[in-house]
């Protein structure tokens, strides 16, 4: 059976040279993290007898396999176009809250890990997973798409330096004038908007390495300090070093396993605290990514499901059981898959060449060091943009349609959150409904999920945590 058959391409209206596009612009989108979750872990996880930068090498590793194992699940399992890797948020959560802040050995958050990934296994194996998102209000699972976009959007104006920090109003336009690197990205953005408003094949990619190679003439020529255009390089105590990506460490043997150690000598209800957190986020995060890259890529059914939702899900699960034995944070999938799916990717072919990337990057992380935040951002840009059509789908004039879809789509950008924002409109719908006089439109299980996540938020928000 050739390539094309077993991942049903003609089926699915694509081709060979059409997924390769879309799993090169994923990877591109998402190829960050192989740098910034090693570096957020290392501050938690002390390795005796290695320094802080052969750790983080340990963890890039880890970073990469866990990564390719839950690729590898959804693309010959699932046939979707998603990509997979530890979540940010639940790795600066891990870091900082679970272990500096609570105190708790990292062997235990590795350990909470690991029972989160066996959980979501077994539920995934026997649909409630999936019975449960189902259960999500339609216009949650309208919205989803639109709050995506506008958080990919936000996402993709910090990093490029448009939008920054402001004491008065929190966000602010940045000095854009007075920042290469901002100017460069501005360029680059409205190049390669230009590329998709002509239907340009592989704009996003374009748009990138055009931006990376104008940023890299700009540093050569002197027309900008190195600081500012020349490419993301490690940052450890203020100081550049390449010492991590150019000489990787690849025996990851004093990690592996270490969450067993982390299994003894527990406080119960800590550990449940733990887990219970990293279990919410985890599946409301996915549950919101699955469903709204899902309804950019017009994989949703007329009730706003994903057909077969359960084998998707089944490889975050697995990713995240793997990634704690070897010893990183929650795998999730990516809302970056989006910037692929943009570019016509629609089965797991696509999943699979951004894992055969990420096991490139094992040897030429170099290469991915190259490309600098503000290059590759702008496709969160683009393809947030993109997104927004979804607000399209949310029918304005019904009150918890309008609550509940509204919430969704603002409370993502504005707390940082996917998880946050789909809980929020789930929330607001059963109690929107019930001031209509639209009651018995509510289903018990809706309330029941309503219930849960003011519990979670009650918890997350009462300091309870650290």
């Amino acid at each position: 059976m050739g390539v094309t058959d077993y991942f049903e391409l003609s089926e699915h209206g694509t081709d060979v040279g059409t997924e390769t596009i879309a799993g090169v612009t994923t990877f591109l989108a998402m190829s960050y993290i192989i740098l910034v979750n090693p570096f957020i872990l290392a501050n938690a996880i002390q390795l005796p007898n290695y320094n802080f930068i052969q750790t983080v090498q340990m963890i890039a590793i880890a970073t990469i396999l866990s990564s390719v194992v839950a690729i590898a699940v959804m693309a010959f399992y699932a046939n979707r176009p998603f990509g997979l890797a530890p979540g940010m948020g639940l790795n600066a959560f891990f870091a900082f809250t679970v272990v500096l802040g609570m105190g708790i050995p990292w062997q235990t958050a590795l350990a909470a890990v690991f029972v989160e990934g066996i959980i979501f296994i077994a539920i995934t194996a026997i649909g409630a997973r999936e019975y449960v998102i189902r259960l999500f209000p339609e216009p949650v699972k309208f919205s989803v798409g639109a709050g995506i976009g506008v958080f990919l959007l936000f996402i993709g104006l910090q990093e490029m330096a448009i939008v920054t920090a402001d004491e008065a109003t929190l966000v602010a336009l940045g000095p854009i004038a007075q920042s290469p690197a901002a100017l460069l990205a501005i360029v680059g953005l409205v190049g390669t908007f230009m590329l998709w408003a002509r239907g340009i094949t592989g704009s996003i990619i374009i748009g990138i390495v055009g931006t990376t190679l104008l940023g890299w003439l700009s540093w050569f020529v002197g027309l900008a300090s190195t600081e500012e255009v020349a490419p993301e390089a490690l940052v450890s105590d203020g100081e550049l070093s390449f010492a991590a990506v150019t000489s990787p460490q690849y025996d990851i043997t004093p990690l592996v396993g270490a969450f067993l150690e982390g299994l003894r000598d527990v406080d119960p209800l800590t550990f449940a605290l733990v887990v219970f957190t990293f279990f919410f986020v985890d599946f409301f995060d996915t549950a919101g990514t699955l469903i709204g890259v899902s309804q950019f890529g017009d994989f949703l059914d007329d009730d706003g499901n994903l057909p077969d939702m359960d084998r998707p899900l089944m490889a975050d699960a697995v990713g995240t059981t793997v990634g704690a034995i070897l010893g990183t944070s929650t795998v999730t999938t990516y809302v970056e898959s989006s910037t692929g799916v943009a570019e016509g990717g629609r089965t797991g072919l696509t999943a699979l060449v951004v894992g055969l990337l990420f096991l490139v990057s094992l040897v030429a992380i170099p290469l991915i060091a190259l490309i600098p935040a503000y290059a590759s951002f702008l496709a969160l840009v683009v393809v947030g943009v993109i997104m927004l059509q979804g607000v399209l789908d949310v029918d304005w004039n019904d009150p918890a349609w309008a609550v509940s879809g509204g919430l969704t789509i603002t409370i993502m950008p504005l707390t940082y959150s996917i998880a946050n924002g789909l809980a929020a409109g789930i929330i607001a719908y059963p109690l929107i409904k019930t001031a209509t006089g639209d009651l018995e439109d509510v289903r018990l299980g809706q309330w029941l999920i309503a219930v849960a996540l003011v519990g979670y938020f009650y918890v997350y928000t009462s300091g309870m945590l650290g």
